[in-house]
């Protein structure tokens, strides 16, 4: 099966490994692995993989499922991501459609390295 992170790659070789534990070396491809989750319905990986601190935070799976369900995730485009040691951002779009209307929307998301570990801090739309 082609990875819901819309890569090219096989979900097998792609985003599964994180889903399945291994932490994403940069922010790139945990940006990819939230949106497969995200896509997959995989709640646990997006609690999982959001900094406590964001202002969206929830640990609520149903909620998360809900979302899943009801959306169609049909493109992710990367404009642009910034690397950094403990602060890095990604720019993307996320195509999404729920009932027939699309609700696609952009946003820069910041992440934090914290004991080795990077996870989705903040968004500015």
């Amino acid at each position: 099966m082609k990875c819901p992170c819309h890569s090219g790659k096989s979900y097998e070789e792609c985003c599964k490994p994180f889903h399945e534990g291994k932490p994403p070396e940069n922010v790139l491809l945990l940006m990819r692995s939230r949106y497969a989750a995200y896509a997959l319905g995989l709640a646990d990986y997006i609690i999982q993989t959001t900094h406590p601190t964001n202002p969206h935070f929830s640990n609520n799976r149903e909620e998360i499922l809900r979302f899943s369900k009801e959306t169609k995730f049909k493109d992710l485009t990367i404009h642009e991501w910034v690397d950094g040691e403990t602060i890095a951002f990604v720019t993307f779009t996320a195509h999404l459609e729920q009932k027939g209307r699309d609700v696609s929307f952009t946003e820069k998301s910041r992440f934090v390295k914290e004991e080795g570990i990077w996870k989705y801090q903040s968004a500015e739309f």
